[in-house]
């Protein structure tokens, strides 16, 4: 067949086309790159998964987390995700002074409540508050007035961070549990109402490694813990039958992320396929402070072990 070179070049075009088309329905990791985001926290509600990020805004030459305010995207397929802007920031919490450190956001009756470590104003040291929303992407206000841990509540460890990363989860008899901590893990028993302590503080023992970032999940009635493991941080995780322990270490999920000294991690199930989130440091101008977040999947063993996650470039598959 004999083409005319204007319509071998709409042709060629259209070959060109046909690869990106495929593409589209594919992620790419990281999964967003207009901003630096970190600390990934997510769930799923009304067919809908919800990402929640801190967000890096330290400029390229300099070597410090500069964090003020949380973000939300939202996603029906893993793979596109919608910016919702920022439904929180430290200024919601009238006693604190900066530092929009690791989050989570997590619904009950009806509410979304967001736990959210950051530097208090008057007690030295981080500090651990709830903000509350009728909707998942807020607005979301402070719940409380107060902290609801603070760093003279953990006075084991010297240092003013010990109190970051909060993590809730909501066992099958309605009791829900706060964990957090860096150095050390730490859980209390949440109320009904999820912004007042059910008892003492209590430590969680046998977790080898352990630096930070603890996320709490369940399948198949065994629990997990994952958290940050040494520095640079991997992460590393372990098991039990109950979620006060005692827990069973398994060993490393993940290696070093890509040019980023931390790992943070969030692990939902959506659409009968379990991901790990994650971030790294590997946009352009990436690094320990400007972060990105990233996604893969997650595989158990037929124990139920989970299998040591691939980081990729090549991002997920859209869920169906």
């Amino acid at each position: 067949m004999n083409l005319s070179p204007v319509l071998f070049r709409h042709a060629r075009r259209a070959l060109l086309i046909l690869p990106c088309f495929a593409l589209a329905l594919r992620g790419a990791n990281p999964v967003i790159t207009d901003v630096h985001t970190a600390d990934p926290a997510a769930m799923m509600h009304a067919g809908t998964v919800y990402l929640y990020t801190g967000h890096d805004e330290a400029p390229e030459n300099e070597n410090r987390y500069v964090m003020k305010e949380w973000l939300c995207f939202s996603s029906t397929d893993m793979v596109n995700w919608q910016s919702r802007g920022s439904p929180l920031a430290v200024s919601a919490f009238k006693w604190a002074k900066g530092d929009a450190w690791a989050g989570q956001v997590i619904e009950r009756g009806g509410k979304f409540y967001w736990y959210a470590p950051v530097s208090h104003a008057t007690i030295p040291g981080f500090s651990i508050g709830v903000a509350v929303s009728d909707s998942p992407t807020g607005p979301f206000k402070d719940a409380r007035g107060s902290a609801i841990i603070t760093n003279d509540m953990t006075t084991d460890v010297s240092i003013g961070w010990d109190d970051i990363d909060p993590t809730v989860f909501i066992d099958d008899d309605g009791q829900a549990y706060l964990f957090w901590g860096n150095q050390r893990c730490r859980y209390i028993k949440l109320k009904a109402n999820m912004i007042e302590a059910d008892g003492p503080i209590q430590k969680v023992e046998n977790l080898p490694g352990y630096t930070e970032a603890p996320w709490i999940h369940k399948r198949q009635g065994i629990y997990y813990l994952s958290y940050a493991y040494g520095f640079p941080e991997k992460t590393a995780y372990a098991t039990s039958d109950r979620i006060t322990g005692p827990w069973k270490f398994q060993g490393i999920l993940t290696e070093l992320a890509g040019n980023c000294n931390t790992n943070h991690q969030a692990i939902i199930e959506f659409k009968g396929q379990w991901y790990f989130i994650y971030h790294n440091g590997g946009t352009l101008t990436g690094s320990s402070f400007r972060r990105s977040v990233c996604i893969d999947l997650l595989h158990y063993n037929a124990d139920g072990t989970m299998q040591r996650v691939v980081q990729s470039t090549e991002g997920v598959g859209a869920a169906k």
